[in-house]
């Protein structure tokens, strides 16, 4: 189970959106590979709306990868694999900056 503190990549769908629905197994594939170091929430936007808004989400899906309380990053659209993990790669298995 991830850290409460660990980045969360938030899910914009919608029970309406073919291109959503041909991703949600997609995310729980990449939900179980990366669950020691990530979370994954989905939001369908036609529950909560305002949420959807506050992220600024114009299409879905989306996703939206937040780490501590700022967005970091975003696909907007249907994103393959390669997309997703290019996303996670730059903030979850980045080398650690030296000083």
């Amino acid at each position: 189970m991830p850290d409460p503190a660990s980045p969360l990549l938030v899910f914009f769908t919608s029970r309406r959106s073919g291109p959503a629905r041909r991703m949600e197994s997609l995310l729980a594939h990449i939900a179980r590979k990366e669950r020691d170091l990530l979370r994954v929430e989905r939001v369908d936007v036609d529950d909560r709306p305002a949420l959807a808004e506050r992220f600024r989400v114009s299409e879905v899906p989306s996703l939206v990868l937040v780490k501590g309380k700022r967005v970091v990053g975003r696909l907007d659209g249907r994103s393959t694999a390669p997309e997703i993990e290019a996303l996670l790669d730059r903030h979850l298995h980045a080398e650690p900056a030296t000083a």
